[in-house]
């Protein structure tokens, strides 16, 4: 582990006492997720009147802040994203959250590089360990490299968090200018939705695709989760993971005894994540828990890295495919509403993989105003953003069907995505298609 060493011992200060070290015009970051601090964000929102263009960055934020509740026009705070939750999107909504475009596993290397040192870094950690260690619980992420190049580093310690083993997942005393004592309050849960119907038949396309000695990388949402539950219907053994996040989904796979991991390359016998959000049940899993290896971003998203593994499958959502493949998964138009994350990382990880394989799913459509639309379409609505481009997509998914584009022509995966697209709006779709010369006249395959 490279160490930053604070330029004195740590100090034990109070959450207002941290706070009154903020400036106008600073940078600070909240880390992420389950990291992001509780009782010093209450105490920089009471200096609000005082401060001005203060820029906070973060990620998937899992409760309220009270820095954006304060100051709901940014007038004093204003924040940056790198993935956003539910609430993020409606900060950004409102105004005052904006997004900051990146591949998920190359964050570290971007706060080595490109971003300019943090002038204050605020992370929530588990309490300190004889070796003097605070533990970045189930988010090592690219915490290591913000501590790197951080002027000021404050930890807010609480037992409220999961403690998650794993290489350079904390921070050293020596390295940390201020403790601040947190609130214990346990860690915040992300509600796992039920499975609808279209889930389930998503994930019963996808499971049986699944084989022996399978490395699975599941990504975030109620439909990739399904696939876990539905190979628990199959005879599926031996799998391993080696994944961005560590889900409720593959938690129950582990307790059913279906991972061992004893076919891996990288990290053999362990799961291997690099962040975890869901259930109680699965902070308990993680808890000094051997069996699960808590790993830097660029470790579990480098796709050299996951292509070291064989057979890996990857499932990803989307909420947008165009007739040539296409993958839109973060925005609706201008409105941004989630980020890039690792899916394309592990898409090309996946098919780099001996044996490797990714699945794209989506439900074939959505409501908009009481009005079934088809999420399958000519051309990505105006604005949308596209994350899996045409040339990598792979296998696509919906209720109706499951494609392969790979080594497709234009019109062979215009009329394949066709096929899968919910039956009410095939005819037109191929109409389409036909009019956009994307398919010539009385071409078939």
């Amino acid at each position: 582990m490279l160490m930053r060493h604070a330029q004195s011992p740590a100090q034990k200060i109070t959450a207002p006492e941290a706070a009154a070290l903020v400036r106008s015009g600073m940078w600070i970051d909240y880390g992420a997720g389950l990291l992001q601090p509780d009782v010093f964000d209450a105490a920089l929102a009471a200096r609000r009147d005082a401060l001005g263009d203060v820029k906070i960055r973060f990620c998937l934020t899992t409760k309220p802040r009270a820095v954006f509740e304060t100051d709901p026009e940014g007038r004093h705070f204003h924040g940056l994203s790198l993935h956003f939750s539910g609430y993020d999107r409606r900060r950004h909504d409102a105004g005052n959250v904006s997004y900051l475009p990146v591949n998920l596993g190359e964050i570290p290397d971007y706060y080595r590089r490109f971003i300019p040192p943090v002038d204050m870094v605020i992370l929530k950690v588990c309490p300190m360990d004889d070796q003097g260690m605070f533990n970045f619980s189930a988010m090592n992420l690219w915490h290591r490299a913000i501590i790197e190049r951080a002027k000021c580093v404050v930890v807010e310690v609480t037992t409220g968090l999961p403690y998650g083993l794993g290489p350079d997942n904390g921070v050293h005393v020596s390295e940390v200018d201020y403790i601040i004592q947190g609130d214990n309050a346990p860690a915040a849960e992300l509600p796992n939705p039920e499975a609808t119907d279209v889930d389930r038949a998503v994930g019963r396309r996808i499971a049986p695709e699944i084989e022996d000695g399978s490395c699975l990388q599941i990504g975030i949402g109620g439909m990739p989760n399904a696939v876990c539950t539905e190979l628990l219907h199959t005879t599926a053994r031996d799998l391993g993971v080696h994944t961005e996040m560590m889900t409720d989904g593959i938690a129950e796979l582990y307790h059913a005894g279906r991972i061992t991991g004893a076919r891996k390359t990288l990290q053999p016998g362990r799961i291997a994540y690099s962040f975890a959000l869901g259930s109680r049940r699965l902070y308990d899993t993680i808890n000094h828990n051997p069996d699960l290896v808590c790993c830097p971003v660029d470790f579990t998203n480098l796709p050299h890295n996951i292509a070291q593994n064989d057979r890996v499958v990857s499932i990803n959502n989307t909420t947008q495919i165009d007739l040539q493949g296409q993958c839109a998964s973060e925005s609706d138009g201008h409105r941004h509403i989630s980020g890039t994350g690792g899916q394309l990382q592990f898409v090309r990880g996946a098919y780099a993989s001996k044996g490797g394989k990714s699945f794209i799913c989506l439900s074939s459509t959505y409501d908009k105003r009481g009005e079934p639309r088809s999420r399958i379409v000519l051309a990505p609505t105006a604005g949308n953003i596209i994350t899996t481009p045409r040339s990598d997509t792979m296998y696509v998914v919906t209720e109706f069907g499951m494609v392969n584009l790979k080594g497709k022509s234009v019109p062979e995966r215009a009329l394949a995505l066709i096929s899968i697209a919910h039956p009410r709006f095939q005819e037109e779709l191929e109409r389409q298609a036909y009019d956009a010369k994307l398919v010539p006249r009385g071409f078939t395959f």
